[in-house]
């Protein structure tokens, strides 16, 4: 556990619980951005201190602002300070990262909240650095603002990667698409139906142009596309796409179109091998982390999954409740309930949060309620008397996918291996509730 960051979260919940009001507190608002930032430094109070201070992203320009804040404490008899930012891409976290390591409590403002907040600050929705910088103070002596986590190199590991292997796989269902949409679609129409397989991209790289696989014996086009041992299921391909050739509707195919197809092929197959390293290393980062032994026991949790939820939770123990957990990930629920619908209005999930560990979990969900015994029963239970609801077996994988999150934070702060006692835990506590 980062000590460092215990002591950071404790000072971030005494400054929820004080800030309302303080008379003692310099709030500093600053709106990150590439070369050059703004800071607004008001009080809680919303009196206005200094309207805009304009400092460069640099060294210098930091210590310019520290020596600010130095003197308007001392103008103004204020005792503690706290920093507010609204996260913009990633221009904020070398600024964040200074102020951390120099002793000061950083917070965070999401986007959203500043959007919402802009036409209340004064009766107007324009948009600009130093209005936003004001705005970000405001929030913050509304009480309306986020932890800055600032974790071990070891969990950044772990959160660089998955980003990585996520910009990664977009760019390999890109190139794919390409190949589909731009040279299955032109010169192989039939193919499509077989993409996927090894043999299917050799046909691409290899012999696209159906006239030339019409022309050639069917032992040659096995030894070009499909060259080494020859299954049941893969000579059953060859054979189809071979055949599929002689009555193609594809253009004809010249010399670029040829080159082009060999170039998306390679980078392809450069790109998927880029993604197994990245993998195997998110793997040895992963396992500096007692928990993810814990994750990887839960049924539908493999390596994918078990980083995601690693690398979004972090330190369990900054999170106080399971509300707090669901609504990191959007899967807590949310209903319209004014007016006429006050009373029949259904919760959805928000999904305000982490979409790719949202989409992670329904696979766990799936897989789970598919292929595990005690999940299976346990779905199955939930579905009786309800299967002939619309989307009912959705909304309960979805149901499940948010109880599969919270048994892994449980099992995170408690580095203890998944036991069916926690599906029963639910109904238990239901039951509680009702009584």
């Amino acid at each position: 556990m980062n000590c460092v960051n215990d002591i950071r979260l404790e000072q971030f919940l005494q400054l929820k619980k004080e800030i309302r009001g303080s008379e003692k507190h310099l709030i500093v608002g600053i709106d990150a951005a590439k070369e050059k930032q703004n800071a607004f430094f008001g009080t809680a109070r919303g009196k206005t201190l200094v309207k805009n201070l304009v400092f460069d992203n640099t060294l210098e320009g930091f210590q310019k602002l520290l020596a600010y804040v130095e003197r308007i404490k001392v103008q103004y008899s204020l005792t503690a300070v706290v920093f507010g930012i609204e996260p913009t891409a990633n221009y904020h976290k070398p600024l964040a990262e200074h102020l951390v390591k120099c002793g000061h409590l950083v917070v965070l403002v999401g986007g959203v909240a500043v959007k919402n907040n802009r036409q209340l600050l004064d009766g107007r929705w324009d948009k600009h650095d130093v209005k936003d910088a004001a705005n970000v103070a405001d929030l913050i002596a509304q009480g309306k603002c986020l932890f800055y986590e600032y974790p071990l190199m070891t969990l950044r590991n772990v959160r660089i990667l998955i980003a990585l292997k996520r910009r990664l796989k977009k760019r390999e269902h890109g190139i794919s698409v390409c190949i589909r949409n731009n040279l299955l679609a032109q010169y192989f129409p039939e193919l499509d139906q077989h993409y996927g397989p090894s043999e299917t991209l050799a046909v691409v790289r290899e012999c696209l142009d159906p006239s030339e696989i019409a022309g050639m014996e069917y032992d040659d086009f096995c030894r070009t596309v499909a060259p080494g041992k020859m299954t049941l299921a893969k000579g059953r391909r060859v054979g189809t796409i071979w055949r599929a050739a002689v009555d193609s509707i594809g253009c004809t195919m010249g010399e670029a179109a040829s080159f082009e197809a060999q170039v998306m092929v390679d980078s392809l197959k450069q790109i998927r091998q880029t993604i197994k390293a990245v993998e195997e290393k998110l793997e040895d980062a992963c396992m500096e982390f007692p928990e993810y032994t814990s994750l990887l026991s839960i049924p539908g949790f493999g390596p994918d999954v078990s980083s995601k939820v690693l690398g979004a939770i972090g330190d369990p123990h900054r999170f106080t409740s399971a509300k707090q957990v669901l609504k990191m990930a959007g899967l807590d629920l949310c209903a319209d309930r004014s007016g006429k619908k006050s009373n029949s209005a259904i919760p959805v999930i928000s999904k305000q949060g982490k979409a790719d560990l949202r989409y992670g979990l329904y696979q766990a969900a799936l897989i789970a309620s598919l292929k595990n015994k005690g999940f299976i029963a346990y779905f199955t239970n939930k579905l009786k008397g309800r299967a002939k609801e619309k989307g009912i077996v959705t909304k309960m994988r979805v149901k499940l996918a948010a109880k599969l999150l919270v048994i892994a934070w449980t099992l995170m702060k408690k580095k203890e291996c998944f036991d069916p006692k926690y599906l029963k835990q639910e109904d238990q506590d239901a039951q509680k509730k009702a009584a």
